[in-house]
């Protein structure tokens, strides 16, 4: 009896990673019809933002599945690695900006758009990637790199776009990213480290747990801002549909002039178009709460991201050379 429902449970929790993209869209709908159903995300407990520590938890579960040898085995791929965080950290934010810029956008969504080209990539992307049958390990390591250095990048490079428009602190960005990113990632690390077979048997189900906390924070955000999103998401939504196909198009490109192989040029358009909007969002909530329309960016490029990649996906898998 007990294994039958642990069966059914696994079961459930396959549906819901597989069909992800069609429960953040239903996630999307009843927030805007109901917007107040998902007030309580970004409200505080105990003077803790919910937010912060729903990514938190993604971003745990992230450290359980990885091990101090992934971070050896970077060394093992410079060029690739290299390659991939460069165009993290160079072009998503160069993109964003110049979008921004081309569109006019007024400052919330400006510092919204920037925060989701500055942030790491997102742990989607490892998802996306195996099923569209790149190279997953390059994957795990690009967005395991690419978080752990974000606490520096990301408020330097947001500082250097966006210092001279509106003040913020660039060092107490640096201490949110360690607390939301950082601190739980060691946490899975020493879990998995600890007790290596109990995080293998959790594998299973931390892409649904992953999923499920996303949603809760994009339709957090987006029943917060429905008003501002109606009236403005047409231009808002071309913005970041052209965000992420220019990401997805150049990683290809730079994947190809550095002389990859089909599956690494894959994973790294991935990477690259996948962010961490999760991140931007709870950064634009915590450090510019004078901006209310500075989360919308990232709860749409969530929605965006999730939906285009899982049919990106199955195009990849169905025309694999």
């Amino acid at each position: 009896m007990f294994k039958s429902k642990i069966n059914i449970m696994k079961r459930i929790f396959e549906l819901v990673e597989k069909y992800f993209f069609i429960i953040i869209l239903v996630a999307v709908a009843i927030s805007l019809v109901y917007p107040n159903s998902f007030k309580w995300v970004l409200s505080e407990y105990n003077g803790i933002n919910i937010i912060n520590l729903l990514l938190s938890i993604v971003l745990f579960t992230m450290g359980t599945t990885l091990k101090v040898d992934d971070f050896i085995n970077v060394f093992k791929n410079p060029k690739a690695i290299a390659v991939g965080i460069s165009a993290q950290y160079i072009i998503m934010p160069i993109i964003a900006f110049a979008l921004a810029s081309a569109f006019s956008l007024d400052t919330a969504l400006t510092v919204g758009l920037i925060l989701v080209g500055t942030v790491p990539g997102g742990t989607a992307s490892d998802v996306i990637t195996f099923l569209a049958k790149g190279d997953v390990a390059l994957s795990v390591s690009l967005t395991a790199v690419s978080t752990v250095i974000s606490p520096i990048l990301t408020p330097l490079i947001t500082l250097l776009l966006i210092g001279n428009q509106i003040h913020f602190n660039p060092v107490d960005m640096f201490i949110s990213i360690v607390q939301i990113v950082i601190v739980p990632i060691i946490l899975g690390l020493i879990l998995n480290y600890k007790f290596p077979d109990f995080c293998d048997k959790l594998k299973i189900y931390l892409p649904t747990i992953s999923s499920i906390v996303i949603c809760l924070i994009v339709a957090g955000v987006i029943g917060a801002n429905k008003q501002a999103i109606l009236t403005s998401s047409t231009i808002i939504f071309i913005v970041i549909s052209l965000q992420y196909l220019i990401a997805m198009l150049l990683g290809f490109g730079i994947g190809y002039f550095a002389g990859m192989d089909r599956k690494q040029r894959i994973t790294v358009a991935i990477e690259l178009a996948f962010q961490n909007s999760g991140l931007s969002t709870s950064l634009a909530k915590t450090h510019f709460p004078n901006l209310s329309q500075a989360t919308v960016p990232g709860a749409l490029y969530s929605v965006l991201q999730n939906f285009a990649g899982s049919i990106l996906a199955y195009v990849f898998r169905k025309y694999q050379s």
